[in-house]
């Protein structure tokens, strides 16, 4: 499971498979600096992914295979990631080795981090200080359970694909992150990325990622709110959540909804604070995904952690080839890309 490896290819496919839609991007990495190429979106039926787990993988395999044709794609290798609460990361200490005698202490020590069978996980690790001097070094821990790693393998299988490489998902946001916002990569920072089903909470000090936390509130809970408690259906609800200002029908869903993932990052911040180094409170955070663009979310967001909130697009200092949003608005739909850029970011 090369999850920080690169290869050598000069583009590079790379597919987000959400629970309400799949993402495809291309990037060429030809010219030596990154160029987006090329940019797919198809919805997922409903229910065929279920808080990350694939219900149907016929529906997903299908939609998988239309949106490949509808972009023209013709590559059978494409970089996908894994998460959610079968994957750990934890940054640990050993003693100060070679990276090429360390997998045997690490694999130690992450029976003591993990709670799995260690026989039934994949393991991968990064030493974050290569060239220090102590006697101890920080190593970025990683550890998915096999039948996660499996299953996705399969997935691409039945879509007629290979995995070239599979990254974790925290990993690709951080890529494509630090990419457009190199100067978030000093002090503590948050990410959040407010999917369909799931909000993914990053946290990284000094542009490492330390912590890393699922809520569960997504977009699919804002529309429900709406049918539910305004009696709209499922069209005008989507249409008031990916609108552009606050109408009171909106209002306390947001409100709401809105604290909850506040409260999520609030309990995530004071983790880290008590897990790692006293004192470190998170000075800025920064949203994307689908639910990043909710009017008055980030606002809400804001004033229950009192820092500044903002949408985060991969699109802020990435090249992007002539033509590739010729039939898509990229201020819409740039903070949904931030996963599959940052995917595409890695070198098969």
């Amino acid at each position: 499971m090369a999850l920080f490896g690169l290869g050598g290819s000069k583009s590079t496919v790379a597919l987000d498979v959400g629970s309400g839609l799949i993402k495809l991007v291309e990037m060429d990495h030809s010219k030596g600096d990154p160029v987006l190429s090329r940019v797919a979106i198809t919805p997922v039926l409903a229910d065929a992914i279920v808080e990350g787990e694939i219900m149907d993988p016929g529906v997903v395999s299908d939609a998988i295979r239309g949106l490949l044709r509808t972009a023209g794609i013709k590559t059978k290798k494409v970089v996908v990631a894994v998460g959610g609460r079968d994957v750990i990361i934890k940054k640990i200490q050993v003693d100060r080795m070679k990276e090429s005698d360390a997998m045997e202490v690490v694999r130690w020590e992450a029976q003591q981090h993990v709670p799995f069978d260690i026989e039934g996980v994949e393991l991968d690790f990064q030493i974050l200080d290569p060239n220090g001097e102590g006697l101890q070094m920080d190593v970025l821990l990683v550890a998915a359970k096999r039948d996660l790693v499996e299953d996705k393998m399969g997935l691409l299988a039945q879509a007629g694909l290979e995995a070239g490489t599979i990254d974790v998902d925290s990993f690709a946001l951080h890529n494509a992150f630090e990419l457009n916002y190199p100067q978030a990569m000093d002090g503590v920072v948050a990410l959040l990325n407010v999917g369909h089903e799931v909000t993914n909470v990053n946290i990284l000090d000094r542009g490492i990622p330390l912590l890393n936390r699922d809520l569960s509130v997504g977009t699919r809970m804002f529309r429900e709110d709406l049918q539910r408690e305004r009696g709209l259906s499922v069209e005008d609800a989507d249409q008031l959540l990916q609108g552009y200002e606050m109408t009171p029908d909106l209002q306390p869903s947001v409100q709401n909804r809105g604290d909850e993932i506040a409260v999520g990052l609030e309990r995530a911040g004071a983790f880290l604070q008590t897990a790692s180094r006293a004192g470190a409170a998170i000075q800025h955070v920064f949203c994307c995904g689908g639910g990043a663009r909710i009017p008055g979310l980030t606002d809400v967001i804001s004033q229950r952690v009192n820092v500044p909130v903002q949408v985060a697009s991969p699109l802020q200092r990435l090249e992007t080839k002539a033509g590739v949003f010729d039939t898509l608005n990229a201020d819409e739909v740039g903070p949904l890309l931030m996963l599959a850029t940052g995917l595409a970011l890695r070198k098969n």
